[in-house]
């Protein structure tokens, strides 16, 4: 979902003047292919959440030079960290059943 956020903002981030066309596309592009192979490495341990979890400092990192990066990126991390949380919590209430 992030991905397709992510390319959403290309148009709206040109229109705004926060960047030219050539600059959000490379950015939020990028973002987006990175977000995509992730999905594959994110069950498979921790190293996935650890990966997870840089990914989206850096998606926040990037509106030094996409300024709507960091809207974006604080949401989708507060929606990671909340599932990491919730996934935790389910865990450990899953062997007292």
């Amino acid at each position: 979902m992030e991905a397709v956020v992510v390319l959403l903002a290309i148009v709206p981030a040109k229109q705004l003047g926060h960047a030219s066309g050539a600059t959000a596309g490379a950015v939020c592009g990028a973002i987006a292919v990175v977000a995509l192979l992730l999905c594959g490495v994110v069950g498979r341990g921790r190293a996935g959440l650890y990966a997870g979890s840089v990914f989206q400092a850096l998606v926040i990192a990037a509106g030094v030079v996409l300024p709507a990066m960091y809207i974006l990126g604080v949401i989708f991390a507060a929606l990671w960290f909340t599932g990491i949380w919730l996934g935790r919590k389910w865990e450990h209430a899953a062997p007292a059943r």
